[in-house]
């Protein structure tokens, strides 16, 4: 006897005892033969243990393979609204793992697998009984719940568990005090670079209720990725956009998203479009070609930017943050802040310059310097806090009081005390200097002869920018 057999047994003498305040029959084992049988109470004098209350408590354990149905909420209340005036309601399921399927009303919401099975929604258990299909799955909804009997196998039909995907209003519900439900459902961010950074940045702000996302990345997940990224084995080849895409409807599958796999230094039309639309954006690439584009275009469309990077191996970052009317980012590299960035991409390091092209390949994989995730979540981190800030401006919210707190334009933060940071004190013991693990917040002045936020601009000899940020910029004056 299998496991869902006996359930069935030992449910028919549960149901018979709830309808009737008690069972007339009782549930024996018997050791010789290993079966169950049910007999009128008080009649067994033979063979076997009596294992009704253990059974009652849970003796009839359910099957491993446990089939499971998930159904959105809002889904089912647009089946409810349909079966008042219609017999049955079509639909489909996706199946995972052979043992869990996700149903939706529309084809367009399918993301997990390509195996689809037929659904039918229905009030009249007859129809779930006489199928078109055999091989069709048959939901029956009732006024308080929702019943899911599959028929594939011999026309029996088997009851399923049945749980629900949260509607887009309870998705987030346990962020209430912090940020309301809904509060950012509406907003826009669009997210540049979905690396490391980015690709946790994007999925943060995603659980966080972030409605709307656009998404520019040209690349590919490769092998070196999967250290830090998001992205599993299971990615390799596949482009980021549409890694990001589902990760981040799998946090919130009632956002939307905007993909574009497209460098955005070969395309500034479309880069500018969409800063347009952003109600944020946060610039996660790994060059300083595409942070002065992009520098160039928050200025001019007037939008917020959050600027977020590792330096060598990871020791530690740094974070700026762009306001309509303060300085830019090419400000900020004109007093000289920046330390140099760390390299986790040959490829990459060798189009934007880093890596020179007469550099060998052996000496150009010494190069990379990539840290430990852990090394970089800090940095992610403050990001997304400075995105929920901007974001929730002018909302009544839990994170309001950090407006108080996060008023810098830049910020500095090391994890070990080597090279850049080697002269930095240990943490008991800093005195009034800087140590590890620990923010520090820092005012940056506009610069007057900045080529991209000044009222003018000066290119006579480079004499007014250092030289290594003239090598780097990139400036359209047409």
């Amino acid at each position: 006897m299998t496991n869902a057999e006996l359930n069935r047994m030992a449910e028919d003498v549960r149901d018979e005892g709830l309808n009737q305040g008690s069972s007339m029959k009782d549930l024996v084992f018997d050791p010789v033969t290993g079966d169950f049988r049910q007999v009128p109470r008080g009649s067994h004098r033979g063979d076997g243990d009596v294992v009704t209350e253990m059974t009652n408590k849970g003796f009839a354990a359910e099957d491993t393979t446990l089939e499971m149905v998930y159904l959105g909420e809002e889904d089912l209340i647009n089946v409810r609204q349909k079966l008042l005036t219609e017999d049955k309601v079509k639909a489909f399921a996706e199946m995972i793992d052979n043992e869990v399927y996700h149903v939706h009303l529309t084809l367009k919401k399918a993301r997990y697998s390509t195996d689809l099975i037929p659904v039918v929604f229905t009030k009249d258990e007859r129809v779930a009984m006489s199928p078109v299909d055999e091989d069709m799955m048959c939901i029956v909804v009732r006024d308080e719940d929702a019943d899911a009997f599959n028929l594939v196998k011999d026309q029996k039909r088997r009851r399923l568990k049945v749980d629900y995907i949260p509607s887009r209003e309870n998705i987030f519900s346990r962020t209430k005090g912090i940020l309301e439900v809904g509060a950012l459902k509406n907003k826009r961010v669009l997210v540049i670079g979905l690396g490391s950074f980015g690709s946790q940045i994007a999925i943060e702000l995603a659980k966080a209720g972030v409605g709307n996302f656009a998404l520019m990345d040209f690349d590919r997940v490769e092998l070196h990725n999967l250290s830090r990224h998001t992205a599993t084995v299971r990615d390799l080849g596949r482009l980021k956009t549409n890694v990001i895409e589902e990760a981040i409807l799998g946090k919130n599958p009632y956002a939307s998203v905007d993909k574009f796999p497209v460098d955005i230094n070969k395309d500034l039309e479309l880069l500018y479009e969409e800063v347009g639309k952003a109600d944020l954006v946060i610039c996660a690439t790994d060059n300083n070609t595409s942070r002065f584009n992009l520098s160039k275009a928050l200025v001019e469309k007037e939008k917020v930017g959050i600027f977020g990077r590792a330096i060598t191996r990871a020791e530690g970052g740094d974070v700026f943050r762009y306001r309509p009317g303060g300085p830019c980012y090419c400000c900020l590299i004109g007093e000289g802040n920046l330390q140099q960035e760390e390299i986790t991409n040959v490829d990459s390091a060798r189009r934007d310059g880093r890596i020179a092209a007469y550099v060998s390949p052996e000496d150009a994989d010494a190069m990379v310097q990539v840290g430990l995730s852990s090394d970089i979540e800090p940095i992610c981190n403050l990001m997304v806090k400075l995105s929920l800030v901007e974001l929730s401006r002018g909302i009544e919210s839990g994170i309001s009081s950090l407006e108080q707190e996060l008023v810098y334009d830049f910020y500095m933060w090391a994890n070990r005390r080597e090279r850049h940071y080697g002269n930095w004190k240990p943490m008991p013991e800093p005195g009034n200097l800087p140590t590890i693990l620990r923010w520090y917040g820092v005012k940056t002045a506009k610069e007057d002869n900045c080529p991209i936020c000044s009222g003018h601009v000066v290119l006579d000899e480079g004499e007014d920018l250092p030289a290594t940020a003239m090598e780097d910029i990139s400036i359209d004056l047409s």
